[in-house]
């Protein structure tokens, strides 16, 4: 098959963590235990953890085929052998034999070994990055972490809050701009604005990161002296996160965008809130839905049968004792749960708990004296003793 044009940027032995001559029983044994580390499924709403399963997935899906393997580590040896500006060793580019199955061709191969990538000047540039001789060009700002601590009720319904952050944050000066008030960036001379540069080598061309700009395309004449023309300075900042409905404790919720600022004109990062939840009075969790409440009854009630009134999250309701209950069932009222964001409510799990009084009255005594001498079961008969 022809090469992909991943296969020229992505080490996939580096992302199984496994070497190079590795056997395919290493490859699939690196590949099980990273793929059940990173699974969505294990890591719900880590979109750190999903990219990682991707790349894992992606690498064994060529070093797992021992055909696309053989041809994957042909097409790196050729890149070892003298990928680059002069050409690919001493056998020249008629040698190589490429062809990309997504139609790039020679343009798009050379685009992604020496710094292009898409449109622009001289041949095109798309990822912006370290040129050589220049400066960084934009970058992503990073995720944050932090910790908030809920009432249990909240937890339940829902609520919005904000978590005090100190980060990145675009410049109070300057907004982000790295340019002092009343000035504004300019288009870069030396690329005219594509944040790339043509080099000529020979009989070919290729892009490089701009070295006046860094790849940003744009230059600022007169930097701010706040944030020295990063765009960026670090303080404290008030950030809103909606809780959704039943978000349980050590739940992690993403905030997209109101992470550490970008530098350089990058985009923020996220982030994260690690939920912690207060313990109810009453109420206790079950699964992801379900409430539970202990209900105390007496003797009396747990042997004859009774009604009992019991609380929810909203009015009370009345919950059958049937005679005879035993101490520790759990009847459920259905539908008297935690009301999810999509799905049905959960239910109400009601466990009731026999009540011993400590301290008995004359007349209650003999009155328990009669019953224990009209009781012909014996509880622990089969005990044998």
């Amino acid at each position: 098959m022809a090469p992909q044009r991943e296969w020229f940027e992505k080490d996939y032995y580096a992302v199984l963590g496994v070497a190079s001559d590795a056997s395919d029983k290493d490859v699939q044994r690196a590949y099980r235990k990273l793929a059940k580390q990173y699974h969505p499924d294990a890591n719900a709403g880590d979109t750190a953890a999903e990219n990682r399963f991707k790349e894992v997935s992606a690498a064994h899906e060529v070093l797992g085929d021992a055909e696309k393997r053989k041809e994957y580590d042909h097409t790196r040896e050729m890149v070892a052998n003298g990928a680059g500006p002069g050409g690919f060793g001493g056998g020249g580019f008629e040698n190589a034999n490429f062809g990309f199955d997504d139609g790039g061709g020679l343009g798009d191969l050379f685009g992604n070994l020496f710094g292009g990538g898409g449109g622009g000047g001289g041949g095109g540039f798309g990822r912006r990055g370290r040129g050589r001789g220049g400066t960084a060009g934009p970058v992503r700002g990073q995720d944050l972490e932090t910790e908030l601590a809920l009432d249990f009720l909240d937890a339940v319904h829902g609520v919005t809050t904000s978590v005090n952050v100190t980060s990145d944050a675009p410049c109070s000066v300057c907004g982000g701009s790295g340019a002092e008030p009343g000035t504004f960036p300019e288009p870069c001379p030396t690329c005219r604005g594509t944040g790339a540069v043509a080099v000529d080598q020979g009989p070919f061309s290729f892009s490089q990161v701009c070295p006046t700009c860094g790849g940003r395309g744009q230059v600022i004449p007169h930097k701010c002296k706040k944030c020295r023309s990063t765009g960026v300075e670090r303080r404290k900042r008030e950030v809103k996160v909606r809780i959704p409905a039943g978000v349980k404790g050590g739940q992690r919720i993403r905030v997209k965008g109101r992470g550490g600022a970008g530098r350089n004109g990058g985009p923020p990062g996220d982030l994260y809130v690690i939920v912690h939840v207060h313990a109810h009075s009453l109420f206790g969790r079950s699964g992801k839905t379900n409430l539970t409440v202990t209900v105390p009854i007496t003797f009396p009630e747990a042997a004859l049968g009774t009604q009992v009134t019991v609380p929810t999250l909203e009015a009370p309701v009345t919950v059958k004792v049937p005679a005879g209950t035993q101490p520790g069932t759990t009847v459920k009222v259905r539908g008297r749960g935690i009301v999810p964001p999509k799905g049905d409510p959960g239910d109400l799990l009601v466990t009731f708990e026999l009540v011993v009084p400590k301290k008995v009255g004359d007349e209650a005594r003999a009155a328990i004296e009669a019953l224990a001498e009209g009781l012909a079961e014996n509880p622990r008969q089969h005990l044998g003793v």
